[in-house]
């Protein structure tokens, strides 16, 4: 794929293409598009899984997790560590007013859909983001933070876009083994989320809200997971 990185607004964005339908430096027929939050410097993206479903990806890094992800002020969760800022709603708005449609035209992207994916708080975020916004049809939150006090009763009193087609889930199996109570939740949490999602969406059989448990913690292959993440998304429209 064809990689360019690319500065917006304190942001770097890594755009992956798909190298075989570039020409002249457009796209010669719309791609699928989704914007991910938590690749580690070294991750390798499942490129052969995005060129193969016509998908271009873009990694965003250099946000504040714990002020850019987070929906509303909390405290944090160790005892020496930083609160939580509760800027999403603000950083939503910058990704949707000005990153977004920047990238796009500078890429001279017409995407088929967009998807929102991220990993712990960008998980949250992603979910978040399906509540605030119509420009995400499908989101993923691998490993998300759905623990984040009061995120369930926002679910509960508030309804997602009407344009929110695909959702995806997944945990370690042994990420509510921890120390930390609040955290804790997280398992409890996401599957009342599935649960009240696929109330909305009308999907009992999880084809529209999906959930899977993988082997281990909260950090364990994140690369593997990204991938399923993304297969899931990219399987047949």
């Amino acid at each position: 794929m064809k990689r360019i990185v690319r500065k917006e607004e304190g942001l770097t964005l890594t755009c992956l293409l798909p190298e075989g339908r570039m020409e002249n430096g457009a796209m010669d027929s719309r791609p699928g598009l989704i914007y991910f939050h938590g690749a580690q410097e070294e991750q390798r993206l499942p490129e052969k899984l995005l060129e193969a479903a016509n998908t271009a990806c873009v990694c965003i890094s250099g946000e504040d997790w714990n002020r850019d992800l987070t929906p509303w002020p909390a405290e944090g969760v160790f005892k020496r560590g930083e609160n939580f800022g509760g800027k999403a709603d603000a950083y939503l708005a910058l990704l949707t007013e000005t990153i977004i449609p920047r990238t796009e035209e500078a890429l001279a992207l017409i995407p088929r859909f967009r998807a929102l994916a991220g990993v712990s708080l960008a998980g949250l975020f992603s979910v978040y983001a399906a509540y605030r916004t119509d420009l995400f049809g499908w989101i993923a939150s691998i490993s998300g933070s759905l623990w984040y006090d009061d995120f369930l009763a926002f679910m509960r009193t508030h309804r997602p876009s009407g344009r929110l087609e695909r959702a995806y889930f997944s945990l370690g199996d042994r990420e509510r083994k921890t120390g930390n109570r609040r955290m804790a939740r997280v398992e409890d949490c996401t599957l009342e989320a599935v649960k009240l999602l696929r109330e909305i969406l009308g999907d009992g059989g999880g084809e529209r809200a999906f959930f899977e448990y993988n082997p281990g913690n909260h950090f364990v292959d994140p690369e593997g997971r990204m991938e399923k993440a993304f297969r899931w998304l990219l399987r047949e429209e």
